[in-house]
Parts: structure tokens; sequence; C-alpha cells
């Protein structure tokens, strides 16, 4: 799932992140979506580089604004895409572009169910 053993999301998102916006509290990026993007852009970077808090895999992020994900024992709902940024071309000229297709940016979610997450936990579908 991530790099590191555990991560608690709150009622507001990520523990120990300030998160301003309720529509934006966890971003997901699939991993299937980022080997896709960085093949396009001729780049191998670390998922890192794309700012989102979540990396998964296995699940179909694109196109699923209102469906919600359990991710470990938290619910999240999909509130939109996670459009990419200008940053990502001074990472690697070309990412920007290589992310704008079928979502490959990943998604922003809100915390429905408050929970905890930890590398190789199920992520699906619940509708």
């Amino acid at each position: 799932m991530t790099e590191s053993t555990a991560i608690e999301i709150g009622s507001d998102g990520l523990a120990g992140k300030n998160r301003k916006s309720k529509k934006r509290q966890v971003t997901l990026l699939a991993r299937e979506d980022w080997d896709a993007a960085q093949a396009a852009a001729g780049a191998e970077l670390h998922w890192t580089t794309r700012r989102a808090n979540l990396l998964v895999e296995g699940i179909e992020l694109a196109h699923t604004a209102g469906r919600r994900i359990r991710v470990g024992t938290a619910l999240l709902e999909v509130s939109a895409e996670t459009d990419p940024c200008a940053l990502m071309d001074r990472f690697q000229p070309g990412l920007r572009k290589a992310l704008e297709p079928d979502w490959r940016g990943g998604v922003s979610t809100r915390v429905l169910e408050p929970g905890v997450v930890q590398r190789g936990d199920a992520v699906c579908f619940e509708d």
C-alpha cells in the first residue's frame, strides 16, 4: 500500500495533516496509472512525486466520483479527480500531460469512516 507500516485516517484526513477541504481529505493514486504516466513521460519517479497520500493497486479509479472505497478499515468517498498541477512538469517535462488521461493523477476523497491503513490491506469499492 504505502512505504510506511500503518497510517491513521481520522475524520478529517490523515493524522498529522492539516486538510482544509472536506472534499480533498485523502488522495489516492493507483500504481497502474502511475506506471502508465511514467511510461508516457519517459521517466522513473517515486510515486510520492505525485504528492498523493496513498498508493493503491488493483482498483480502477477513473470516473468514480461518488463511489465509496474501503481502504484498510477506513471508508472513503471519491469526491473528484485530482488534477495534475504544473509542478509535475518541474519534476519531469511532460509528466503533467501524461497524468491527464483517464484520471491517472488519482482521486480526491472525503472520509466517511476513520480507520487504519497498513501496507497490503485490501482496497475495494463498497456500493
